[in-house]
């Protein structure tokens, strides 16, 4: 599967990152050492299950790097007019394209396991749109203190995942209403009133379990949708305020010391073929040489002096 990864926000500087990123791309704020978008590659690459990566909103003078192979598109101003460039793009490299993944480049703690246990969940069914959520109880554990904006549905509190599977048709249907979704995508009750009054007074009200809001969400739309339930918090953990953004800087920098720890060659203990140890154990033999010829000496005298 082909993945899109959007980089196309520039903060503004009414943007709490703006003074992090000085009018560059939100995807290029160093991170722990490197962009934040390069640990997305970085996943990327190792993902068994990924075979192209196509960026849209940076060009090759960012000087990025991806095992796999790497195509750019320009920012088109839009977040929806990225997305549909990018799965066009998808679609002109493999014709035969039916799925992509779509991943924010704002989210640096993602691994490639993750990237492939997602894909694979997916592939399970013929959807046309699979959405993650996070569990507040999974992302506070992960991560105390992000902060994260939560819906408060019937039976659990979650956040929204940004990597996500998408069905190629999803770039020329419903294109108004993805619209109206991507432009409120920081409010759940805004966009629920996106999808009708009734399912925004079921929201504001904490009566409708996940599935329930799921079928109602995909029958409105006019989709076959499916949520996907992350058990891990890295896929939902984006970098929006400073303070996530310190945050994740600090994790990644623990991570990187404790594989480097990892990594270092253990320091060769002395053993049996160690010159000192050698030395030792020749000093031991002639000793004990010497004593034996001290006592045969002793031994001797001693029956001289009898006779």
């Amino acid at each position: 599967m082909d993945a899109i990864v959007t980089a196309g926000g520039i903060p503004q500087p009414d943007d709490p990152l703006y003074p992090y990123s000085n009018g560059s791309s939100k995807a290029m704020i160093d991170v722990a050492g490197k962009p934040m978008i390069q640990w997305v590659l970085d996943a990327m690459s190792d993902a068994r299950k990924v075979e192209r990566v196509i960026i849209v909103g940076l060009s090759p003078k960012n000087e990025l790097t991806c095992r796999k192979p790497l195509y750019y598109i320009s920012n088109q101003g839009r977040m929806l007019a990225n997305i549909v460039t990018g799965i066009n793009k998808a679609v002109e490299l493999n014709p035969k394209a039916q799925y992509v993944l779509l991943v924010s480049s704002d989210i640096p703690s993602l691994k490639s396991s993750m990237v492939d246990w997602l894909i694979a969940t997916c592939m399970k069914t013929r959807d046309e749109l699979y959405y993650g959520v996070c569990p507040r109880a999974v992302m506070e554990k992960r991560f105390p203190g992000s902060n994260r904006t939560y819906t408060r549905l019937k039976d659990m509190e979650v956040c929204g995942s940004d990597i996500n599977v998408v069905h190629v048709n999803q770039a020329t249907q419903h294109l108004d209403t993805w619209e109206q979704l991507i432009g409120t995508r920081k409010s759940p009750l805004r966009q629920a009133a996106v999808i009708g009054w009734d399912t925004l007074f079921q929201l504001f009200t904490h009566r409708v379990d996940l599935q329930s809001l799921v079928k109602q969400v995909s029958g409105r739309i006019g989709i076959k949708g499916r949520a996907i339930i992350w058990s891990h918090a890295e896929p939902c953990m984006d970098v929006d305020k400073p303070h996530q953004l310190e945050l994740l800087r600090a994790d990644l920098a623990r991570q990187q010391r404790k594989a480097l720890k990892a990594s270092a060659p253990v320091p060769k203990r002395k053993g049996i073929g160690s010159k000192p140890l050698r030395k030792a154990i020749k000093a031991s033999k002639k000793a004990k040489s010497s004593l034996k010829t001290a006592k045969s000496t002793i031994k001797g005298k001693a029956k001289t002096r009898h006779k």
